[in-house]
Parts: C-alpha cells; sequence; structure tokens
C-alpha cells in the first residue's frame, strides 16, 4: 500500500513540475515581465473570475506581488489591471 501511494505523490509531482516551462520565473514588482506560459489567465482577484486571457509573450506590469499572485497591468488584447498567477514569466 505504501509504494502504491509513493508512486501516486511522484507521479502528481512530476505532472506539477513539467507543468511549467523550465525558464519561467517569478515577476518583479516596477518590471514590465514577458508572458512565458502559453496562456495566462488575467482574474479580477486572486484565483477569481477571469476576465482575459494573456499569450505568449504578450507584456504584464508587476505593480504588487502577494504570495503566488501578482496584481498588475496586462498589455496586450486586454490592456487592463488584474490578478495573475505568478512565476509564468520568461
Amino acid at each position: 500500500m505504501k509504494r502504491v501511494a509513493l508512486a501516486g505523490a511522484l507521479l502528481v509531482a512530476s505532472a506539477v513540475l513539467t507543468s511549467v516551462p523550465a525558464n519561467a520565473a517569478n515577476g518583479h514588482v516596477g518590471v514590465r515581465e514577458t508572458v512565458c506560459a502559453q496562456d495566462l489567465e488575467l482574474r479580477v482577484a486572486p484565483g477569481g473570475a477571469r476576465m482575459g486571457t494573456l499569450h505568449k509573450p504578450q507584456t504584464f506590469l508587476v505593480k504588487e506581488i502577494h504570495g503566488e499572485w501578482a496584481w498588475g497591468f496586462a498589455y496586450g488584447d486586454i490592456n487592463h489591471d488584474g490578478w495573475v498567477q505568478d512565476g509564468w514569466f520568461c
């Protein structure tokens, strides 16, 4: 039973690690970052409703960082302030 649990945990961990591009990085306050993810959802609040999608290589000006979320201005098709998950910038 322990082997099955360990195998499952390793499978989940590898899926999480492979979902982040190898060259992805956290954002920096005051920097207009390039989106490295294929699609990055802009949200009204951290984990909140989606208000648009940034596409690689559109840019996002990071104004604040709170935990795993970055607040700022989404350039490109959206041109609006909102929240994105941090860690998806080149």
